[in-house]
């Protein structure tokens, strides 16, 4: 059995690493990288740093306007199916690749999977949102990590084509952690353990306005620890765009960390400032405080459990919200249990297999 894997933004990277390794002895894998990031942080590294093979293929597609850049993988994978020949397409999460990737197999008749269906915001402004419900609709086999997530299938009328498999980020966060441990990996910027903040922002709804850009780098600056800005390039872009400050008070302001360091840098910190999917879920298995700048989240388990807090509407009680008391202890395990890509591997070869 044969299966196209297709991913191009730094969340895919992350969830391939632990579906290559499953795939190793069960099928024939190969891995069609969009280049939607293309920078070596964003992408070259998470290949190398997590023991991913390298892609099969590469469009290269680089950054552009929403139509413009699906248009581009549309073409570009059509290419790449017909001349694989896979048996089942899987697509990963909610990126423009995973819609080009979804849309294309469909027109060329070749099962499609999606590894992290289900997931809702409800929230149409989010382009992600699109892409969610739009390749879900479009999948022949849906890999749902959570309960929440398989409900929501099913409330669309996609129970029959769903499976839970858990959450295969925790795989590799469970992963990353163990090596971590007692490795002695320095911390960032001469940061010590417990004393400082982790904070990611880059969605256009919290970057477009220099309103609310300038109000979310003061609660920042305004924090009582000092604050590692993981800055995205998009938000430098438009900081400067914006005539905005963001080394400032204090903001501890950084390049974005490969995956390792990232993990390294969130689990000893004091908390974490996002408005990021997946950060807001790395925090939660580290038992890390997070605070979300979004008026919604897709985990909603995080906010169940007590451990991530929502702030959008309201920017001014961003800073006593991150400085909150630690939340009551969970052993709860709503994103599974580690073994994710196992079974979403198992799911593929039961669904697609000769």
């Amino acid at each position: 059995m044969r299966i196209l894997s297709v991913v191009g933004a730094r969340p895919q990277f992350v969830k391939l690493a632990p579906i290559a390794q499953a795939m190793e002895g069960s099928a024939e894998h190969l891995i069609a990288h969009t280049g939607q990031h293309y920078d070596e942080l964003m992408s070259d590294v998470f290949f190398r740093d997590l023991g991913i093979p390298a892609p099969d293929f590469n469009l290269g597609v680089g950054s552009g306007k929403h139509g413009a850049q699906t248009g581009a993988m549309l073409a570009g994978l059509e290419e790449i199916i017909e001349t694989s020949a896979p048996d089942c397409v899987l697509v990963y999460g909610d990126t423009n690749s995973t819609l080009a990737a979804a849309v294309a197999a469909t027109k060329l008749h070749v099962p499609v999977a999606h590894l992290e269906a289900g997931l809702r915001s409800f929230n149409r402004r989010m382009p992600e949102e699109h892409n969610r419900v739009l390749t879900d609709h479009s999948a022949d086999l849906l890999l749902a990590p959570t309960q929440v997530a398989m409900d929501h299938l099913a409330t669309e009328g996609l129970g029959k084509r769903s499976v839970l498999v858990g959450d295969v980020m925790t795989d590799v966060l469970y992963k990353v952690r163990e090596s971590l441990v007692g490795s002695g990996a320095a911390l960032p910027a001469g940061l010590s353990k417990g004393s400082y903040y982790v904070s990611t922002i880059h969605r256009p709804d919290n970057t477009d306005s220099p309103e609310r850009l300038q109000a979310i780098i003061s609660e920042l600056a305004s924090l009582d620890k000092p604050v590692l800005l993981l800055a995205h390039p998009r938000l430098r872009s438009l900081a400067e765009k914006h005539g905005i400050d963001l080394d400032q008070g204090a903001i501890v302001l950084s390049e974005p960390l490969a995956y390792p360091q990232l993990i390294n840098a969130a689990m000893y910190s004091a908390g974490v400032v996002t408005d990021s999917g997946g950060l807001q879920k790395e925090a939660f298995l580290l038992r890390v405080p997070c605070t979300t700048i979004r008026p919604e989240t897709e985990w909603v388990e995080t906010v169940d459990l007590g451990w991530n807090v929502l702030v959008s509407a309201e920017l001014s009680v961003l800073a006593a919200t991150v400085q909150r008391p630690t939340p009551a202890p969970t052993d709860a395990t709503p994103y599974g249990d580690g073994h994710a890509a196992k079974r979403a591997v198992a799911a593929l070869l039961s669904a697609f297999g000769s």
